[in-house]
């Protein structure tokens, strides 16, 4: 039989990033992928693969992207937790990434492409030592870049954090933990189309700097690219010409619409104008209807529309309703509006609003992580939510979705620099942000709210920290920044900008593009007008609350901590959990050990967290003779009967330690189950415990 030889086609190229060196193959996996690499760091080993359908899919008026980031627990030489031990779908971190791929992506693609395009990034093996989600961002414009997908980069992506006065490209897990300042930035050679940050109060000088110099790093990884489409890249997939409406028609149904979108595009109240402007579409069919072009209308009047918001904005300085470039609507703020829940607070901003609940818990109520992160529990979790009925629509509820994991995500980092320590605070913090009604900067608002409710709850929060969604119309020369955009503003502009931070700095910014990107000169005076907006919210919440309560609410739990020797804490844990069990149904309260021997206890009634305390250093210290203790009389012997002070904790008083007097029998002074006072006397050589009855209770 004759041998068949494989036959390998690999190429392989190298390049630098952030000093540390780069290799990408090609041809060695995934070989029916319309593009497919396998890029290499140090030990971190990810394979990028993107597919597009041949044909187009009919019916649809958007592009249909999906990016995918799959985490495996293999990378990391973990075995994923539960029964099936097999990874379910992408997890909360996997989202985040993948959103991290899909934002500066998206914007680069026609928007008469209908092909289904599939981009899945799989990192097979993670070290600690280098930026995985840059790298995978990396990965995606390079194999977009060499296939037959249409698309309009390349593009670069780089991770800086600051360490002291240092700022390094691709930090290491280490470098990050230590820095106080993380961005992740990606855009082309020309500008910059996204931006993630958080950090602990930066300036805005601060995060310009490390964007500047991601931006730097980007233009090597576009040139880098541009060079290796020339080498290995694939003629790009040729769309069909989108069918031209005429001219004529487009100039009729536009003079008929003028004046009515004049009107109808003006209004505050967001169902106001969007009835309008649906009227207007619904009178030009109307208008038309014998018109073979009929079906172009609702793409005339959604054009139109969009034509005379951006000119009103940008020649009249006036917005959709009636504010100025960086007014910012009107708010109010509410706390304590749910009496039972631990902490509450209630957000406003014009048709914008969100209420937050605060819960707080043992740290043994934390979140346990089953991901490829070296991070295995989370103490401060924040979800958000936004339900149909924020929308005014009738719908089903679903699960939260990527938007809802990724809002989430940026409330939380946004306050975690705030937020006091596991020794400043012993307490697991929940937060729920309910979004009630929905008209653009709803995750800022869940910030806002947010903090509102922490404060209330009583966590001693550093700074309360407030955030503001800025915006952008772009037209030809001319350039408007738009402080606290509405849904109007956001759908149809260009430029979607998140900041959060306290009067003293930045902790968290987002930044996505809907056009080819900005500069550092008008991303610079975003921030400052960022700046100025937060300064105006923080001074709305302060109305409502100016600092955190002096105590948590009566309703939630009393925690107070302790150190009692580790060698005791089989003792408080007693055969099977016996002891501890019995001490918990005594007094009501929550009990957590750590191996260090550190206590916690929590409840509700102070006055049980002081006898649970008082309980467990008995079990766990030394008797004091000088002192009195409390216990039942559990058992009657001739000669004396047995006293438990504390469960585990039992002794003898000896039939001569009754009274001062002389004692015939035991059961002439106690019986079982007497509540009683004693003295500790001593412990023999064999553990065994004296006491001396003082009184009965």
């Amino acid at each position: 039989m004759k041998e068949i030889k494989a036959v390998k086609n690999i190429q392989t190229f190298k390049t630098e990033i952030g000093g540390k060196e780069v290799t990408l193959e090609f041809g060695k996996l995934a070989q029916l992928s319309n593009g497919s690499v396998l890029l290499r760091c140090e030990e971190t080993v990810i394979m990028a693969n993107v597919n597009m359908s041949k044909k187009p899919k009919d019916g649809l008026d958007y592009f249909p992207l999906v990016v995918d980031y799959e985490e495996k627990m293999y990378s990391v030489g973990k075995i994923p937790g539960g029964y099936k031990k097999r990874e379910s779908g992408l997890s909360d971190a996997g989202i985040l990434v993948s959103r991290l791929i899909d934002r500066p992506i998206r914007p680069l693609f026609d928007d008469n492409l209908r092909n289904e395009v599939a981009i899945v990034v799989t990192p097979l093996s993670i070290c600690s030592t280098v930026n995985v989600e840059a790298l995978s961002m990396f990965a995606s414009s390079v194999v977009l870049s060499i296939s037959e997908v249409p698309f309009g980069g390349p593009t670069g992506s780089a991770a800086i954090t600051r360490v002291g006065k240092n700022f390094i490209v691709n930090p290491s897990c280490e470098d990050r933990e230590k820095g106080d300042l993380f961005v992740i930035a990606s855009g082309t050679k020309d500008a910059i189309l996204m931006v993630e940050a958080d950090a602990s109060e930066a300036t805005e000088a601060d995060i310009l700097k490390a964007i500047d110099l991601a931006h730097k790093e980007i233009k090597k990884q576009v040139a880098f690219q541009e060079d290796l489409m020339k080498k290995i890249g694939k003629p790009k997939y040729q769309m069909e010409a989108p069918k031209e409406v005429d001219k004529k028609f487009v100039k009729e149904v536009r003079a008929f619409a003028d004046a009515l979108l004049d009107k109808a595009i003006v209004s505050v109240d967001k169902n106001t104008r969007e009835e309008a402007v649906e009227q207007v579409k619904a009178d030009a069919l109307e208008k038309f209807r014998e018109s073979e072009e009929v079906k172009a209308i609702p793409d005339i009047i959604y054009d139109f529309t969009k034509e005379k918001v951006r000119a009103s904005i940008t020649e009249k300085n006036i917005r959709p309703d009636g504010r100025t470039s960086d007014q910012i609507r009107p708010i109010w703020c509410e706390v304590g509006l749910l009496p039972r829940v631990h902490g509450s607070g209630v957000f406003t901003r014009g048709q914008t609003q969100c209420l937050t609940a605060a819960t707080l818990g043992m740290l043994s109520e934390v979140q346990k992580l089953d991901g490829v992160d070296d991070e295995d529990t989370k103490r401060y979790m924040h979800h958000y939510n936004m339900p149909p009925y924020s929308l005014g629509e009738a719908r089903m509820l679903r699960r939260a979705g990527r938007r809802e994991i990724g809002h989430g995500a940026l409330a939380e980092k946004a306050l975690e620099p705030v937020l006091p320590t596991e020794e400043e605070f012993p307490y697991a913090i929940r937060l729920v942000s309910e979004v009630t009604s929905s008209n653009g900067s709803t995750s800022m608002a869940s910030t806002c709210a947010s903090t509102l409710s922490l404060m209330d709850a009583g966590v001693p929060i550093k700074a309360p920290v407030a955030g503001i969604a800025m915006g952008l119309i772009k037209e030809k020369k001319k350039t408007v920044i738009l402080s606290d955009i509405q849904g109007v503003e956001d759908f149809l502009g260009d430029m979607d900008f998140k900041v959060t931070g306290t009067e003293k700095g930045i902790t968290a910014l987002q930044m996505d593009m809907k056009i080819s990107g900005i500069d550092l000169k008008i991303m610079k005076e975003a921030l400052e007008q960022a700046r100025v907006g937060r300064m105006h919210i923080l001074g709305k919440m302060f109305e409502a609350i100016e600092e955190p309560r002096a105590e948590v609410s009566k309703y939630a739990p009393k925690i107070i901590t302790f150190q009692i020797n580790p060698d005791y804490i089989k003792d408080v844990i007693g055969s099977g959990g016996k002891v501890i069990n019995e001490i918990i149904r005594q007094t009501g309260v929550k009990i957590d050990i750590e191996q260090t021997g550190e206590v916690f206890v929590a409840g509700v009634d102070k006055p049980m967290l002081e006898k649970a305390k008082d309980i467990i250093m008995t079990i766990a210290g030394d008797l004091d003779t000088n002192r009195v203790y409390t216990g039942e009389i559990i058992k009657v012997l001739p000669i004396g009967a047995i006293v438990c002070i504390a469960p585990g904790v039992e002794g003898m008083i000896h039939i001569s330690k009754l009274s001062k007097e002389r004692v015939a029998k035991v059961e002439d002074v106690v019986n079982i189950g007497n509540k009683v006072e004693v003295n500790f006397l001593k412990e023999d050589d064999r553990g065994r415990l004296d006491f001396r009855l003082i009184r009965k209770l």
